[in-house]
């Protein structure tokens, strides 16, 4: 079966929640009303042409626990930050609103996965374990091509020095200074330096700033506040979807 791989990511715009998670918020545990978030939901079911019934959420928890799901798969998937699935017309969606939204594919095997990449869970290995169980569902690693979403910059994520050194002793490539001269972290330049070293060969990075668009969530510039969904599936053509 043919198919090509379809990647999205959500902004602000276009749901019904009201402020502070003003309007298209898709985190279910973020204090919003669980009407508005199951209609944006269904929306989003509805645009990308899968329907709602065919996207895969997850209890995100900052690990490093990996799941490979399939069209059985029920409900979010409890205690997990990826999934991995070689079946078509199936969409899996990571939430953040800072963390990096990590989509990986490789065609040619029909293999995807959604990663949910914070500063925790980047510093204890959750893109190379969720690379080991693509190759292990068929996936190749010199195939497999990258795209990393909205995440806070290394211009604005502001933290500790001794943090900012300890992650940097675990995701190489993440340490940086802020615009207020001030440690910072560059989670996305850390594990695109990651990726490429574990033979990687495309990584694709979104360079908008979620603390800095405002078009976007971000918890550190005011929380509490929503989550945007970032959703990578295999579209066979039958879904319809040209999204």
């Amino acid at each position: 079966m043919s198919f090509t791989v379809r990647r999205v990511t959500t902004t602000r715009a276009g749901g019904i929640s009201a402020p502070p998670f003003d309007t298209f918020n898709l985190g279910d545990h973020v204090g919003d009303d669980p009407v508005a978030v199951a209609s944006n939901r269904e929306r989003l079911g509805r645009e990308l042409g899968l329907g709602p019934e065919r996207l895969v959420w997850m209890e995100q928890v900052h690990g490093r626990s990996v799941a490979v799901v399939d069209e059985s798969t029920a409900g979010p998937v409890p205690v997990t930050d990826a999934l991995v699935t070689t079946v078509r017309d199936l969409g899996l969606v990571v939430l953040t609103a800072d963390c990096v939204p990590v989509l990986l594919s490789d065609e040619e095997a029909g293999v995807v996965a959604a990663v949910h990449a914070g500063r925790v869970g980047a510093r204890i290995g959750i893109v190379p374990r969720v690379l080991e169980v693509m190759v292990e569902q068929g996936a190749d690693l010199s195939r497999i091509g990258a795209f990393l979403g909205p995440a806070a910059s290394g211009r604005q994520y502001e933290v500790p020095a001794h943090m900012r050194a300890d992650v940097e002793k675990h995701l190489p490539g993440s340490a940086t200074t802020t615009v207020r001269k001030t440690p910072g972290l560059d989670i996305r330049a850390g594990i695109r330096a990651q990726l490429l070293a574990a033979g990687v060969r495309g990584v694709a990075v979104d360079p908008r700033c979620t603390i800095e668009d405002r078009t976007l969530f971000s918890h550190r510039r005011g929380a509490p506040t929503g989550r945007i969904a970032s959703v990578i599936w295999m579209d066979s053509g039958a879904a319809g979807s040209n999204s």
